[in-house]
């Protein structure tokens, strides 16, 4: 079983920037994909971005422009690198891992932007 360990969470004023990791605890399928959701209070889970192996960057209109995913292969890690950051992105921050029929999730990071 793959877990998923996410940091980078935390307060941050409107305007700032914050970069989440997410690291899976073992070599996983060469084909896969990682990424972010995020869920605010009382809101579904929504797409933020992912990044295909050996494919390109997605990303929510809401995030374009102004989050940027990367993955580090060997490291078996996936990063968000979030600035101008608005209170709207205030939620819980997920990384998902899919490898064809199997799907990870990690436990969420809380990012809160204050106005």
């Amino acid at each position: 079983q793959v877990q998923l360990a996410e940091s980078g969470g935390g307060l941050v004023q409107a305007g700032g920037s914050l970069r989440l990791s997410c690291t899976a605890s073992e070599s996983v399928f060469s084909i896969n994909v990682m990424g972010w959701y995020r869920q605010a209070p009382g809101k579904q889970r929504e797409f933020v971005a992912n990044h295909p192996t050996g494919g390109r960057a997605n990303y929510a209109d809401s995030v374009t422009g102004r989050f940027t995913i990367s993955r580090d292969t060997a490291k078996n890690t996936v990063y968000l690198e979030m600035k101008n950051l608005m209170p709207e992105d205030t939620a819980v921050y997920y990384c998902k891992l899919t490898t064809g029929v199997n799907i990870y999730w990690g436990q969420g990071t809380q990012v809160t932007v204050s106005s």
